[in-house]
């Protein structure tokens, strides 16, 4: 699959994402979202799992899983039904030979995407790659990014009922907000205050509070004005 064409550094804020391979959908239903979104969940962990040996023969849910250690702290997530967007962090900087590089957050898309293929190809009878790829990486930096990225990754899922909004803006802005708040499979809920499971995906200490504290209400200002 080649070589990333640039290391990633611990410490340092990074947007992960991928899609299917030829642009095919990778969710399919909502068991399949689930499945990704509490393997978001179990795989960030230093120790091994097997889903059915860990998870299911034992009869727990995948939430209450003892992770041990971490191997990166979720800012932000989305799913869609052909892509992924994660907007994470790996402020370990004991793991690995090479203290420069990290290879955290390397392992943590290996284990998640590995999974959740092999469920993919068993459950729907097909083989071959199902990610087009090595996942994609693009550093975060600069607090406009950063801040844009944040909004983005929410607001993506906004495509789904209407497809140009970014090119021509909202022209329903009740209906989008109202999508927005209802849409399960993103970590916006966990921002808007709702209480569920998936809110243990992320790690609200990694966020800046200036963005934690704001983001909510920054995102319906950029619907509301397009």
């Amino acid at each position: 699959m080649g070589l990333r064409p640039h290391n990633l550094v611990k410490g340092e804020y990074y947007h992960i994402y991928n899609r299917g391979n030829g642009k095919q959908k990778i969710f399919l239903d909502r068991e399949d979202y689930d499945r990704f979104k509490k393997l978001l969940y179990v795989s960030n962990s230093e120790n091994s799992f097997n889903f059915r040996d860990s998870i299911v023969d034992i009869g727990i849910d995948a939430y209450d899983f003892e992770r041990g250690e971490t191997l990166v702290s979720i800012l932000a997530w989305t799913l869609m039904p052909n892509h992924f967007h994660i907007f994470l962090i790996s402020p370990r900087a004991d793991l690995g030979e090479d203290k420069e590089l990290d290879k955290t957050i390397t392992d943590y898309m290996r284990k998640v995407s590995t999974a959740y293929a092999m469920y993919f190809n068993k459950k729907y009878e097909r083989t071959g790659s199902l990610f087009e790829g090595k996942f994609k990486s693009k550093h975060v930096g600069i607090e406009n990014y950063f801040r844009y990225l944040f909004a983005y990754i929410h607001l993506n899922c906004i495509k789904l009922v209407q497809s140009d909004w970014k090119e021509s803006g909202i022209k329903n802005v009740k209906i989008a907000l109202k999508y927005l708040e209802e849409y399960k499979h993103s970590s916006f809920q966990d921002y808007f205050g709702l209480i569920r499971k998936e809110s243990k995906i992320i790690d609200k200490k990694a966020i800046p509070e200036d963005i934690k504290n704001s983001h909510v209400e920054e995102l319906f200002d950029w619907i509301r004005l397009g």
